[in-house]
C-alpha cells in the first residue's frame, strides 16, 4: 500500500465514522457497545489492523454481547490522548503503547520496549509469568485502569536518516523522533528528541522540523511514506527490541462485565498478541524488499559500534537512575524488570542465538534444489 492510497483509505474511514463518535455506551436486549479508542490512523497495517480485528473478535466471540466500537486517531480524540479518553470515561478501551504515558508513570514504559531490553518473547514471560502483569496492574490502579498485552511488533527498525552515520558525532543536535525511555537514551547522547503520532511524522520530515525519525518497522515506514523525503534506513533498533502494543480498559467497567466477557478480553488480547507478532514477520521483509528494490532506499543493517556502545551505557546510566526512583512502584517495577532479564536471556542468548548463528553460518537455503 502506497502512502497516498493508505491516507484516502484513511481520510475515507475517518469520515464514516465521525457520525458516531458521541454515541454513548448502548445497552439494548442485554447487549452492550462499548468504545475503543486508539493511538493508530485507520487501516494502519499491522497496528491499526490488529486494533480493528482484537474488536471483532471480542464483538464475535461474544455473539454481540459486547460490540466494539472502534475510532482511530483523531476520530474522537487525538491519538496521544487515547489513555485519557478512557480515564475520563469518554471510552471504554483504547488501543496504543504504554511508553506514550510516560509522563503518568515511567514505568508504564517497561511494558512497550526497553533499551538493550527485553525481546517480545521475553517480555510476555516477564508479564504472563514472573510478576509484570502484576505489578502493571499496580500502576493502572492509580488511574482506574487496566492493561493487556494486545499486539507484538519484534524487534523495530532504527530509524530513517538524511545519511548514512558514520559516528556518534552525527547524532550531535539531531533533530529526532523516538518516544519512550529509548528518546531518553538518544537525548542522552546528544540527539533533540521529541514524540509525534504516525500520521504527523511525514510532514514533519518533508518540512525539515524532523531530521530522522523511527516508528515502527518497514511495513509501517512504507504505508507512511518515510521513504520519499528520507532514503538512509536502519533496520534494526538498540532501543525498541520487542514493542508491545495495549489494550487498555476501564477497571470498573470491566470487572462489572460478566465473567466470561472478561476472559474473552483476556483470551483475545493474547491472541493477538500472537497475530499481531505473525503479520509483521511475515509483511516487514517484504516491506523492505520493495523500499529497497522499488524506491532506492539504502538499508543499513546496524549503526556503528560507536553509537551501539554510547546507546548501551546511556541505557545502563538511565536505569540505574529509574532504580534509584523515589517512586517505589517504578523502582519496583525496574527491579522486577531487570531480575526477570538477568533470567530470561540465559534462554535468548544461550539458546535461541546460538542456534541462529549456526543457522546463519551453516545453512543456506540457495544450495538447495
Amino acid at each position: 500500500m502506497d502512502r497516498r492510497s493508505f491516507l484516502r483509505t484513511s481520510a475515507v474511514g475517518t469520515a464514516a465514522a465521525a457520525t458516531g463518535t458521541l454515541a454513548a455506551p448502548a445497552i439494548a436486549q442485554g447487549n452492550t457497545t462499548w468504545r475503543m479508542v486508539t493511538t493508530w490512523p485507520r487501516n494502519f497495517p499491522g497496528l491499526g489492523v490488529g486494533a480493528q480485528r482484537l474488536a471483532e473478535r471480542i464483538t464475535a466471540a461474544t455473539d454481540g454481547q459486547l460490540t466494539i466500537q472502534v475510532f482511530t486517531a483523531g476520530e474522537m480524540v487525538p491519538a496521544l490522548q487515547s489513555l485519557d479518553a478512557v480515564i475520563d470515561g469518554s471510552a471504554e478501551m483504547s488501543h496504543g503503547a504504554a511508553y506514550y504515558w510516560q509522563n503518568k508513570s515511567v514505568g508504564l514504559s517497561f511494558f512497550t520496549g526497553v533499551p538493550y531490553g527485553m525481546t517480545s518473547r521475553e517480555l510476555a514471560a516477564w508479564v504472563r509469568y514472573m510478576g509484570g502483569q502484576e505489578i502493571w496492574d499496580e500502576i493502572y490502579d492509580q488511574f482506574g485502569v487496566k492493561g493487556f498485552l494486545s499486539g507484538d511488533t519484534g524487534t523495530q527498525a532504527g530509524g530513517w536518516f538524511s545519511n548514512e552515520l558514520t559516528g556518534i558525532d552525527d547524532v550531535q543536535g539531531m533533530r529526532f523522533r523516538t518516544p519512550g525511555l529509548g528518546g531518553q537514551v538518544w537525548q542522552k547522547m546528544g540527539a533533540s528528541v521529541t514524540n509525534l503520532a504516525a500520521g504527523e511524522i511525514f510532514a514533519a520530515l518533508q518540512t525539515g522540523t524532523l531530521d530522522a525519525a523511527e516508528f515502527v518497522g518497514p511495513y509501517n515506514d512504507l504505508a507512511l511514506g518515510f521513504h520519499q523525503v528520507r532514503k538512509h534506513y536502519y533496520t534494526s533498533s538498540f532501543i525498541e527490541p520487542g514493542l508491545a502494543t495495549e489494550l487498555v480498559v476501564d477497571k470498573a467497567k470491566f470487572e462489572a462485565l460478566p465473567s466470561n466477557l472478561q476472559r474473552i478480553i483476556e483470551d483475545v488480547c493474547q491472541a493477538e498478541y500472537d497475530q499481531v507478532a505473525s503479520d509483521f514477520y511475515a509483511n516487514d521483509p517484504r516491506a523492505l524488499a520493495t523500499l529497497v528494490n522499488e524506491h532506492g532506499v539504502t538499508a543499513h543493517s546496524a549503526f556503528p559500534d560507536s553509537i551501539l556502545e554510547a546507546g548501551a551505557d546511556a541505557a545502563k546510566e538511565l536505569l540505574t537512575e529509574i532504580l534509584d526512583s523515589n517512586d517505589p512502584l517504578t523502582k519496583r517495577t525496574a527491579e522486577s524488570f531487570v531480575e526477570s532479564l538477568n533470567i530470561l536471556r540465559a534462554r535468548t542468548e544461550g539458546t535461541d542465538k546460538t542456534f541462529l548463528d549456526a543457522r546463519e553460518r551453516f545453512f543456506d537455503l540457495d544450495d538447495l534444489g
